[in-house]
């Protein structure tokens, strides 16, 4: 398959949401400010959260999972400073928690977790869902994410309000850090919900709760990835579901869960409204 990044990019980049700034030991500051007239994409802090912990990792030791905390609305306009705790460091394993913090307030949290790859068999249970192939399908444009297209294939929930399930890539080349391609997927897994996919006569997906992602195997973020969401359970005035991230070539490279609110009320954050 063929990457993206052939045409001139207007405007931001998502390179240019992970560049952060150094401003001390363990100490990071987000460089790109623009307006939104919604809340902090939960997305992008995520994305810039890990990145400031690899940071502080060795390099050869990459994420395999992380879960972060929505706990405060943030503002694109404001730029986030990023406090990352350094846990531990072990033989094989490195643990980190990262704060994101605007006007003196916690926004977000998140506890991630580094290793070097390991010996041991390479087993996939489940084949990549059968979906048509990104090229000739319909373009899906993608809201809030930054130079990132999206290719819409027939729905298993085709009375959702939002896709459940569609390809995606950076149209800009990415460089080879493999630290980069698992912040450009933390960026892109937190897109839409597979929550949509239930009537929403009575009540309808919120804001974001807590999100959680294991990193399989890699990916190539400039090159076509399919996310693919399945709505699990709601209860408590909260939705729960889990998706799957897999290459165009059928190999599966990350896994996520995600709980959102799910109240009765028209829901600013849905997307179309």
């Amino acid at each position: 398959m063929g990457t993206g990044g052939d045409a001139v990019q207007p405007g931001p980049t998502v390179l240019d949401v992970l560049a952060l700034e150094e401003i001390d030991r363990d100490l990071y500051r987000s460089t790109l400010l623009f307006t939104d007239p919604f809340p902090l994409y939960g997305g992008q802090v995520a994305a810039q959260a890990l990145l400031a912990a690899g940071r502080t990792v060795d390099p050869d030791r990459l994420p395999h999972s992380l879960h972060g905390y929505f706990l405060r609305s943030g503002d694109a306009a404001r730029p986030t400073v990023f406090r990352v705790d350094r846990d531990r460091d072990g033989g094989s394993f490195s643990a980190r928690r990262v704060v994101a913090i605007q006007g003196g307030e916690v926004v977000f949290s998140m506890s991630a977790s580094f290793s070097l790859p390991g010996p041991g068999p390479d087993q996939q249970v489940q084949e990549i869902p059968a979906v048509d192939l990104p090229d000739g399908l319909p373009v899906f444009e993608l809201p809030r994410l930054f130079s990132v297209e999206g290719r819409r294939p027939p729905q298993p929930f085709p009375d959702g309000h939002w896709p459940t399930r569609f390809w995606a890539r950076s149209t800009v080349p990415l460089p080879a850090d493999r630290l980069v391609h698992a912040c450009v997927l933390t960026y892109l897994s937190d897109i839409g919900t597979g929550l949509s996919a239930l009537p929403d006569d009575e009540a309808a997906p919120g804001p974001s709760l807590d999100h959680a992602v294991w990193f399989h195997r890699h990916a190539p973020l400039d090159d076509w990835v399919l996310m693919d969401m399945v709505p699990r359970t709601v209860a408590g005035g909260r939705g729960w579901y889990t998706g799957s991230i897999t290459t165009a070539g059928g190999l599966l490279a990350a896994s996520f869960t995600q709980e959102t609110l799910f109240r009765p009320g028209r829901n600013p954050f849905r997307p179309g409204r």
